[in-house]
């Protein structure tokens, strides 16, 4: 059963989701930056005219495909493409999501192809996304950096929101044990020696920060 719009699909903020539950889509095109194995784009496909979500991993748009055609969405279209690389204008967004992908190539390209009144609903990481690291991401921004980035592509916020969940951990075991699924990321891009360096000198908590975004095109 697909979700209601009030209701969220799983793993996703209820918060980001009445964003979009908002919106009036009957008539509207709808692109997926990033849409990973299609969970948005799923869930939005029966309250618009067309949705596509776009990813560069073959393997996430063959699984979205797959659950497209099991659900008998055929207003929903997956392709593989590298959304900072790609035109949005052929696909006549009306609305642009992205979850837990963010750059300023998403912004520019969204702001070359939405219509004035067009939406961009994003989720980013926050610079405070796992600061026990001691490294920020090159794809995470502050309140202050984001604004200007839409402000400079001609969107007017409509919602800024920060959600932050700091998690501590009784002992060292169960601090590795939270982060296992990250491990081979971490260590690919230094963040896990120095995670375990925070972990030696008695820190014992896990920070995740996104910010939620929802912005019209002037």
């Amino acid at each position: 059963m697909e979700p209601s719009p009030a209701s969220p699909p799983p793993g996703v903020s209820p918060v980001f989701w009445s964003f979009l539950a908002g919106e009036r889509l009957d008539d509207t095109s709808v692109l997926d930056v990033g849409t990973g194995s299609g969970r948005i784009a799923l869930a939005l496909a029966p309250r618009c005219r067309r949705v596509v979500g776009i990813d560069r991993d073959v393997g996430v748009i063959a699984e979205a495909r797959r659950r497209a055609n099991a659900l008998g969405l055929a207003n929903a279209i997956f392709e593989v493409a590298d959304a900072d690389a790609i035109d949005y204008a052929p696909f006549a967004p009306g609305l642009v999501t992205a979850h837990l992908y963010m750059s300023a190539a998403l912004v520019e390209r969204a702001g070359h192809a939405l219509p004035a009144g067009g939406t961009l609903a994003v989720v980013a990481f926050h610079v405070d996304q796992w600061r026990e690291t001691g490294r920020v991401s090159r794809f995470a921004y502050d309140e202050a950096g984001m604004r200007k980035l839409l402000d400079d592509h001609h969107f007017g916020i409509e919602e800024l929101e920060l959600e932050r969940d700091e998690r501590t951990f009784a002992s060292l075991e169960e601090a590795l044990a939270a982060v296992i699924g990250l491990e081979e990321r971490w260590r690919s891009d230094g963040r896990w020696v120095r995670y375990l360096k925070f972990l030696e000198n008695g820190g014992r908590t896990l920070t995740r920060s996104h910010l939620l975004v929802k912005a019209r095109r002037r």
